[in-house]
């Protein structure tokens, strides 16, 4: 029996942040810093209190002390890094303010886009964020996950009967990809790592997972308006309405709707106030009075924002050293297992942090959204993923050392016993190439073994001298913001 939908409840106001992870091209990041900087972005510094209350509209204002205590001190380097050189997750940051409108099939929704984030990464990782509102007098639940179902779309590949448009003044877009790409983020595709796309049918963007974006969202309902596992559920799962227009859930057993609450939701501050995880959305529902959902949409939008980041850019590392490591299987290339081997200790040991938040309901809400992310699982695959990188290269080093050995050896014996006491006297000073046509067969062996050996010399010092100037190159690489 299909659970009945409570009667569709108004909201106070939706805070969405739509979050776009992408992979960057290794050798564009300074001409990304550029484009960002000409476009109107600002780097984000924490030290810089001005931005507190730029970027989130009028009712949200982050607090840079709060934020700088939530975390422990040897992330915050990572997660608010205080200058331009410095590595780890560098945002850059618009305010834009555009009042907009979605238009489907069944009505308009308007809503505010307040501001744009970029973010580069370690790893070539990137990721685009859309911060918008929703606020308008007669704003319902339904409508507010609708249009969350629908802008997390970035193209229009699925659901092809439902009729959307965008309008941001007079310019129309009919897929989000158009809206970001051409509107808040012009010129960010010529930097994107398409390598994958090769691959790809229809995909025009690299992708991790799929089309959608990440949703990162707080639903502040009526004062005292009571919340249900069900509106629990369509939080979580995005459910906002079917074809002809009515409320939606994608579940039809009320037992399994509880249980996957039960398994989902941080409800410490039940019956007002849950946070629902799932792999696709982080989601805040509360029904306390406008002064406190607000303080909560702040933390939304600094704490837990940056929460959020941190785990996606963990699942998304950690997925791309899983393909590298594929891939390597095939190739058996000894210069892509040692950039793998060299990747993986980096991120565990510069990035991959067990303890990250200090306080202990932050600790609970980041541990939730790392275990249904699956970052843990993940970590642990690519650890025995190092460990048999590790195997394989051990082996191969043995072996290749084994048979340098042998060749050596053999030109050590050859040439010093037999070899250079032949034809050493004639190549003294001014060599007379005339004698060798008087050599026997034994001596133009000598001459062939002390040559070669000479070569073969030259050559393993040559690829010595090379070798270390690529790692000195790659080092050099690694260090760089």
């Amino acid at each position: 029996m299909t659970p009945s939908i409570p009667e569709d409840q108004r909201l106070q106001f939706v805070l969405h942040q739509f979050i776009f992870p992408f992979s960057l091209d290794r050798h564009s990041r300074d001409k990304v810093k550029h484009r960002l900087m000409k476009d109107g972005f600002h780097p984000f510094y924490l030290q810089n209190l001005s931005l507190e209350d730029a970027y989130y509209g009028e009712k949200f204002r982050v607090s840079h002390h709060n934020l700088e205590r939530y975390y422990l001190p040897f992330t915050n380097h990572i997660l608010f890094p205080r200058r331009e050189e410095d590595e780890g997750l560098r945002r850059f940051s618009k305010s834009v303010g555009l009042s907009c409108c979605m238009d489907t099939e069944f009505g308009s929704v308007p809503f505010t886009i307040h501001s744009v984030d970029v973010l580069l990464c370690p790893f070539d990782i990137g990721f685009v964020t859309v911060r918008t509102e929703l606020s308008s007098g007669d704003l319902f639940y339904s409508q507010a996950l609708e249009f969350a179902a629908r802008f997390r779309i970035l193209q229009n590949l699925k659901d092809q009967h439902k009729q959307t448009q965008f309008t941001v003044g007079e310019e129309g877009y009919a897929e989000v990809e158009d809206l970001l790409f051409r509107k808040l983020v012009p010129g960010m595709i010529p930097y994107m790592d398409k390598t994958e796309l090769k691959e790809s049918y229809f995909e025009k963007l690299p992708f991790f997972v799929d089309e959608r974006m990440f949703v990162h969202s707080l639903y502040a309902f009526e004062q005292g308006q009571e919340i249900t596992d069900i509106d629990l559920y369509r939080g979580s799962r995005i459910d906002g309405t079917d074809q002809g227009g009515h409320p939606y859930i994608s579940a039809s057993n009320p037992e399994y709707i509880s249980r996957y609450c039960r398994k989902h939701a941080y409800d410490r501050w039940a019956p007002h106030t849950y946070y629902l995880t799932e792999e696709s959305s982080f989601v805040c529902l509360t029904n306390q009075g406008r002064e406190a959902a607000g303080a909560i949409g702040s933390h939304m939008c600094g704490e837990y924002y940056y929460a959020i980041l941190l785990n996606l850019f963990y699942k998304i590392v950690l997925l791309k050293l899983s393909t590298r490591y594929s891939h390597v299987q095939l190739e058996k290339n000894q210069d892509e297992i040692e950039d793998l081997i060299r990747a993986i200790t980096l991120f565990s040991a510069k990035y991959y942090f067990l303890e990250v938040v200090s306080q202990s309901q932050g600790k609970d809400i980041f541990l939730q959204v790392k275990e249904h992310l699956g970052s843990d699982h993940l970590f642990t695959e690519v650890k025995e993923t190092l460990s048999a990188l590790y195997t394989y290269q051990e082996d191969f080093t043995s072996k290749r050392s084994s048979y340098l050995l042998q060749i050596l050896t053999i030109y050590t014996v050859i040439s010093g016993i037999y070899g250079m006491n032949q034809v050493i006297e004639d190549l003294k000073g001014d060599i007379d190439w005339s004698k060798v046509l008087g050599y026997s067969s034994f001596e133009y062996v000598a001459l062939a073994v002390t040559l070669s050996g000479m070569v073969v010399s030259f050559v393993l010092g040559f690829h010595t001298i090379f070798r270390y100037m690529k790692e000195w190159r790659k080092r050099r690489e690694q260090k760089k913001p």
